[in-house]
């Protein structure tokens, strides 16, 4: 019988299948609703800030042919009522499945406040550490561009929480194994990566750009290529798990990411094409690994055969 679980740093996972943060707003949004999230290998919610934050200017979204070109900006009703209205609640109805919370912040002192907070909950059992965000005008991408400025903020998180972190890195960087190095460096737990890619589109006739905040994060396929070589990278330096992600819509997918170094996988733009893209996933991934030999999917990570 063919194993797909997977053991990660406070997670236990029956398959590598999450949706990627922001996807499944607090499990409450839509497309969360069509099936059981405990078919999930964990449930990653949309990144928390100190305050209430309600995100860039419309319209926030715009659909292309190989991805998703995305301003939100991290909107959310700040870390209290994410605790006490939205995390609650998602334990209540799913007391089993393993929950990591995303956090954000302005500058260091938030993050840190809002990691402290999700920990003390009690309610996640990890932390991804967004410092990757293309979309908010402070925090997000500024931090997560410099070395010592993340090896420095994932130290003062580490040393408050009380469960394990995982450092969300941005593509937007000259060399993404020293942001990771970084990372490692200030006692992370986990990588996340990729996040997106800063983009623009234009509108011909209007010569304005598709979105609102002019320019935003473009994921999905178009971008594949750009994680999975930033994915085998990075697993060159480090034996830290990584989660991958950015343009996975099959288990195919999820194969090629895990021979690029990944352990697990989440799964983001490719709900905008189908909302059970994750239980579809998982559906396949035992039929795949049997095409291809493999009887536990933790024997691919960082197999790839180099030229």
């Amino acid at each position: 019988m063919t194993n797909i679980s997977v053991k990660l740093p406070g997670l236990n996972l029956k398959n590598p299948v999450m949706p990627a943060s922001g996807t499944f707003g607090f499990g409450d949004v839509p497309a969360a609703k069509k099936f059981d999230l405990n078919e999930l290998g964990a449930m990653v919610i949309k990144t928390t800030t100190p305050k209430a934050t309600t995100g860039n200017p419309q319209p926030q979204i715009a659909v292309l042919d190989d991805g998703i070109l995305n301003s939100v900006g991290l909107t959310n009703p700040g870390v209290d009522k994410v605790i006490s209205e939205k995390l609650i609640a998602l334990r209540k109805n799913y007391p089993e499945l393993p929950i990591m919370a995303s956090v954000g912040g302005d500058n260091e002192d938030g993050y840190v406040k809002v990691a402290k907070k999700l920990s003390d909950s009690g309610i996640v059992n990890a932390l991804e550490i967004n410092v990757s965000c293309p979309n908010v005008a402070q925090g997000g991408m500024s931090f997560g561009v410099h070395p010592q400025v993340v090896e420095d903020l994932t130290k003062k998180i580490k040393s408050v929480v009380k469960i394990p972190i995982y450092v969300k890195l941005t593509p937007n960087v000259t060399d993404i194994t020293a942001i990771a190095k970084a990372a490692e460096d200030g006692g992370a737990d986990d990588l996340s990566m990729i996040n997106t890619v800063l983009g623009m589109r234009i509108n011909v006739e209007t010569r304005k750009p598709l979105l609102g905040n002019n320019m935003g994060g473009l994921s999905g396929e178009a971008i594949k290529p750009v994680a999975i070589r930033m994915i085998a990278q990075v697993r060159k330096i480090t034996s830290l798990p990584i989660i991958g992600m950015v343009g996975i819509t099959s288990a195919k997918d999820v194969a090629e990411f895990m021979l690029a170094g990944a352990n697990a996988v989440a799964v983001g733009s490719a709900h905008f094409h189908d909302s059970l893209a994750c239980p579809h996933i998982i559906q396949e991934l035992s039929k795949v690994l049997e095409k291809i030999g493999v009887t536990d999917i933790n024997d691919l990570v960082g197999q790839i055969e180099f030229n």
